[in-house]
């Protein structure tokens, strides 16, 4: 039961399975349990800052439902985590609304909301807000990075459609809050696949350089697909610029990180690819500056064939100034020749 609630059980169900007030009290004591507020027990014995971050997102959630009690009902975020989109802070504040718009004092840094009526689904045996009313509560109370992810994580899993969405941004409209969904509601992309993509997006978006396009598919000569980017930016002569994001979680076991360096290979053997490649560290540092540097360069290099003829050209036309000017030079018909080669009498295009 503990496993499925976040590692957390409330007294009623400590009672029910026999694990007495007596027994919980030797626990806590020890060390092997924990109360993290009134009626409900940790039991795994783990601090909550070292836990996985979806640990903690989902512990947030279980645990404003169980100490409510069984009527309480997930909402906004906390309903969302539970839905499965991605994207939300680590630190997520537990949310519940009570049945009738019953309200209780708010308790331990949880909170107990009032909505107008929403819809709800069964979920572990609990009942949740639905994904579209989370949504409606959630959205205008989040940052925009975070708002965004998690429009992107609820698209790009299929969670919800678009017409949905737009449902969802139809009842926004006049609420607290709803003037600042608006503003960046034209940002969302179901095609990133993660938080960090979106985050990346975002920032190359505040820099004046958005990516053209997101999941750019490499091929290669014969025209079978080698890979995808997540960021591409295009480059002259038909090649891109890919930026790949990196999460730790990922990308530190060694069975990826051989897969990784496979798939690059494999990108950067076809010719059509500049790879780039950051970690969430790089988004406030050097992103943009990298990314910046390299477009300028290859604008550089597109103008740079024009501004090489004409030096080119000018070279051609002082050389042979001197060589007409030089006594060494004999002339014949007005055409230059060398000492020691043969004057040039017919016209080698047959004249």
């Amino acid at each position: 039961m503990a496993t499925a609630q976040a590692g957390l059980v409330s007294v009623a169900q400590c009672d029910a399975h026999g694990v007495l007030r007596g027994t919980r009290a030797r626990l806590i004591t020890s060390g092997r349990w924990s109360r993290p507020t009134r009626g409900v027990f940790d039991v795994t014995g783990v601090p909550e800052r070292r836990r996985h971050p979806d640990d903690r997102r989902l512990r947030a959630a279980w645990l404003g439902m169980l100490a409510y009690g069984p009527e309480a009902i997930a909402v906004g975020a906390c309903a969302l985590v539970l839905h499965g989109v991605a994207g939300l802070a680590i630190r997520l504040q537990p949310q519940v609304a009570l049945p009738a718009g019953r309200h209780l004092a708010p308790r331990d840094g949880m909170g107990v909301r009032r909505f107008d009526g929403f819809g709800t689904t069964r979920w572990g045996g609990r009942v949740i807000a639905t994904i579209d009313d989370a949504l409606v509560q959630a959205l205008p109370e989040l940052p925009r990075n975070e708002a965004v992810a998690v429009v992107d994580s609820a698209l790009n899993r299929r969670l919800i459609d678009v017409g949905r969405l737009e449902r969802v941004r139809s009842r926004l409209r006049g609420r607290r809050g709803a003037a600042g969904v608006d503003a960046w509601w034209g940002l969302v992309d179901g095609r990133s696949e993660s938080p960090l993509e979106t985050e990346a997006r975002l920032t190359c978006v505040d820099a004046g350089m958005p990516p053209d396009e997101l999941q750019v598919e490499i091929n290669d000569a014969a025209g079978r697909f080698v890979a995808r980017g997540d960021l591409g930016w295009r480059l002259r002569g038909g090649r891109w610029l890919l930026a790949e994001v990196d999460g730790k979680e990922i990308h530190d076991a060694p069975q990826a990180l051989y897969g990784d360096r496979e798939r690059q290979n494999r990108l950067l053997t076809t010719g059509e690819v500049d790879l780039l490649r950051f970690i969430r560290a790089d988004f406030r540092t050097t992103l943009t500056s990298t990314v910046g540097a390299h477009l300028a360069r290859d604008r550089s290099a597109a103008r740079r064939p024009v501004a090489d003829a004409r030096i080119n050209a000018g070279k051609r036309a002082s050389s042979t100034a001197r060589r007409l000017n030089d006594p060494a030079v004999a002339t014949n018909g007005g055409i230059g020749t060398v000492p020691g080669r043969e004057a040039c009498t017919s016209n080698r295009w047959g004249g």
